[in-house]
């Protein structure tokens, strides 16, 4: 797991009061940065990405398209394809449900779920990916993710085979709260 520095500005659920509340502070964190900012920090998160791929290989990867300020890291899915890894979307077909996936290729028509987010408009559903890009709005230091609340990557994770877990986040949304029993630990998260 990549770690950054201690920060002395770190959110904590006790700053927040409640997990809505950090949500609502992180994402404002992640607005709040400039472009050339984000443009800096898009870049080295997806360098690292790129690296880890070059060295493990995975055949097949589960991406996602940035939405609220995420690390938009569309230009190395682009680069992971022409090496040959096959990429998919996440899709929501249900509340309460594991997470579904949609292959998926830079180019093809895009379309819009329920949720307003970006899926590929052919829906071709493929297998889970054997690894998942998954956007933090905040992450721990133990490598939990703080996500927007609707609980589908946890519950995409609890299924066999587990597919391996990459957080991507930001170092400045590093934030101390404490997992709850659903929670499902990140393998590593990529930051920057």
């Amino acid at each position: 797991m990549t770690q950054p520095k201690n920060s002395e500005h770190k959110l904590s659920i006790e700053t927040a009061q409640s997990r809505p509340e950090l949500r609502k502070l992180l994402r404002k964190k992640r607005l709040d940065m400039t472009a050339d900012q984000k443009l800096t920090l898009d870049t080295e998160i997806g360098r690292q990405l790129l690296a880890w791929c070059r060295q493990n290989k995975p055949a097949s990867v589960g991406v996602y398209w940035p939405i609220q300020a995420e690390p938009d890291l569309r230009s190395q899915y682009q680069e992971l394809q022409e090496s040959g890894v096959e990429l998919a979307l996440p899709f929501v077909t249900s509340k309460g449900k594991a997470l579904s996936f949609l292959s998926w290729k830079a180019g093809d028509a895009m379309a819009v779920d329920s949720y307003g987010i970006a899926i590929p408009a052919h829906g071709r559903l493929v297998n889970q990916p054997k690894v998942l890009i998954i956007p933090c709005l905040g992450w721990n230091q133990a490598g939990y993710r703080l996500g927007y609340g609707g609980g589908f990557y946890d519950r995409t994770l609890a299924v066999s085979p587990r597919p391996l877990a990459i957080g991507v986040a930001y170092t400045c949304t590093q934030a101390e709260f404490t997992s709850e029993p659903h929670d499902i630990a990140m393998d590593f998260i990529i930051t920057a």
